[in-house]
């Protein structure tokens, strides 16, 4: 094949190539990249050159809750995870995630917040403190002989504080970005579509 007969090969078959590109190709994409940043959270980390694990949630391995078994950055409702989406375009997509914490979990950085304390986290609190106890019963010297978790939520939950003052830095857990893995899966579909188009 000439280049002249590709040239009119791309002519003849114009209306399917734009068609192609500006309504097809943008969901196509869109559902690919979603199905890829899903699979992040599935694996713990980032999928480019390879995967990036992310940083262990300290909640993992505990075996004292429920929340101690899901993987870092997923829970029971895998709202985080469920919450990225896809918006086609003319001839482009936008991911997105809506979760108000999905950008501080994706690009890490200082966390600066003040929660009020409510009945309910006292509540909390003592539940998690009796948890910490495991069956222990404190002793007269309370601060040495419970475990250190009970302590603090102890503390918490006898606070005299209305506003609690938390401060810390978020690790960078990305699961939306560039990968050279997805644009590799991209341009595939894209030089197969085309084939498929001019029977090439």
């Amino acid at each position: 094949m000439t280049l002249k007969d590709f040239r009119d090969l791309l002519q003849q078959h114009s209306k399917e190539i734009e068609d192609l590109t500006n309504r097809r190709m943008p969901v196509i994409v869109g559902q690919m990249a979603v199905s890829h940043f899903k699979e992040n959270f599935r694996q713990s980390g980032f999928v480019n050159n390879g995967l990036q694990p992310w940083q262990k949630a300290k909640r993992l391995g505990t075996g004292k809750s429920a929340a101690s078994n899901y993987k870092t950055l997923t829970s029971g409702r895998t709202h985080l995870m469920s919450s990225v989406k896809y918006t086609p375009g003319n001839a482009q997509v936008v991911i997105s995630n809506n979760v108000p914490y999905a950008a501080i979990h994706n690009e890490g950085g200082p966390v600066n917040t003040h929660p009020a304390v409510t009945p309910k986290m006292r509540k909390f609190a003592w539940a998690k403190y009796y948890e910490a106890l495991n069956g222990q019963k404190p002793g007269k010297d309370v601060d040495v002989s419970i475990p250190q978790d009970a302590v603090r939520w102890r503390a918490l939950a006898l606070t005299k504080k209305t506003k609690l003052d938390i401060k810390f830095m978020m690790p960078k857990r990305q699961f939306i970005g560039e990968s050279k893995e997805l644009t590799d899966k991209i341009n595939a579909k894209w030089e197969s579509e085309i084939s498929k188009i001019l029977n090439i």
